[in-house]
């Protein structure tokens, strides 16, 4: 998965982000250590606080535990990982009632939109 960073918002906030979305995916597997701050800022072409933030943010979260002696891990916590999902996923549906309102689709129009397209 590559790093994609714009000038749209804070960089910490995409790095968040996106190891989130790492994290749900599987990329990063429940229990297994992340790789450093470093490696992660190397990997991603940025400053080493800047990914530190991102992490902290994770830790915040609950979706990464930070340890002094063996690094950073991806929770095995399963309700977190699920109300996560739930989160971004309502943010998706969220964004896309936006996005058909814009064309001007009611709910229910956009509820038929997706059916449709479900069937196809």
């Amino acid at each position: 998965m590559e790093w994609k960073l714009d000038d749209s918002r804070p960089i910490w906030m995409q790095l968040e982000e996106q190891l989130t979305r790492r994290i749900l995916s599987g990329w990063y597997k429940a229990g297994e250590k992340l790789p450093t701050v470093r490696d992660l800022a190397a990997e991603a072409g940025v400053n080493p606080n800047t990914m530190q933030r991102a992490l902290a943010a994770l830790d915040g979260e609950g979706l990464s535990i930070p340890n002094r002696t063996i690094g950073r891990t991806v929770t095995e916590d399963e309700g977190v990982l699920e109300a996560m999902r739930s989160r971004l996923a309502g943010n998706i549906i969220d964004q896309f009632f936006e996005a058909t309102a814009e064309l001007g689709y009611s709910k229910e129009q956009a509820v038929q939109l997706l059916e449709r397209s479900m069937k196809e």
